[in-house]
């Protein structure tokens, strides 16, 4: 809204039907996602703070044509692995891969949130983010406990924090290993990796909705399902989740 205002040469109440298309042609040739996030925000600025639902009534959202994803397979997981350059990133790209955790959601975690001994994430902040979003109880496998337990170890910092680091610092070392192996691989397609990969592994979708902090939808999901965690960690454990890099 702030750029949307910083373009017009007028107070917000006399914005017109027409200023507002103008607005909208320069994204015109982004990505459907982005348009709909602009044409999201100047609805409810213009239709429920300012109530002038006339300016912006007549723009309709186009439809996302649906692309199916394409998931990495083990062995490009195994290469984009070998070329992380640090204990640092190889720790942290295990962790992603087989938690589940969304990129800041590992970021923000601290020392005593993670049971190494016992493989399992228990945030305590953050617990319920969104009306879509919740943090539970997640896992990781031996392959990631190694490393941790190394990458822990060697770790020279006051910060509580487990990655005392900026997201730039994992994009950046992220990025190098998708140079040399010519990968597209982030924090988020490894979040991806790990619900296909159960799903492989006939974990049922509710639990993994679970590990991945998302709440439940369907009726069995809310009301018949047991999600305490020595539950979750037995159903994890059996999946037998792996990477083969260790």
């Amino acid at each position: 809204m702030k750029r949307f205002l910083e373009s017009i040469d007028k107070h917000p109440t006399q914005v017109t039907t027409d200023d507002i298309r103008t607005y909208l042609m320069q994204y015109k040739d982004k990505s459907v996602s982005t348009y709909c996030n602009v044409l999201k925000s100047l609805k409810v600025f213009f239709r429920d703070f300012l109530k002038m639902p006339n300016v912006v009534e007549s723009f309709k959202f186009p439809k996302k044509t649906y692309m199916p994803k394409t998931i990495p397979s083990k062995e490009n997981l195994q290469r984009f692995f070998e070329e992380l350059d640090s204990l640092r990133d190889q720790t942290a790209f295990l962790l992603y891969a087989t938690s589940g955790l969304r990129r800041n959601e590992l970021l923000s975690l601290t020392v005593d949130e993670i049971d190494v001994e016992n493989r399992t994430i228990t945030p305590k902040n953050g617990r319920e983010t969104s009306t879509t979003k919740r943090t539970w109880v997640s896992f990781f496998n031996t392959e990631a406990q190694t490393y941790l337990r190394r990458y822990l170890e060697n770790r020279r910092t006051d910060d509580n924090r487990v990655f005392p680091f900026t997201e730039i610092a994992i994009r950046r070392g992220f990025n190098k290993a998708n140079e040399k192996t010519c990968l597209k691989i982030t924090p988020q397609v490894l979040r991806a990796w790990f619900c296909c990969e159960l799903g492989e592994l006939c974990v049922p979708d509710r639990y993994v909705d679970a590990f991945c902090g998302r709440m439940p939808k369907s009726v069995l999901a809310k009301h018949y399902t047991d999600y305490l965690p020595e539950r979750l960690k037995r159903i994890y454990d059996k999946a037998n989740l792996t990477i083969g890099v260790v």
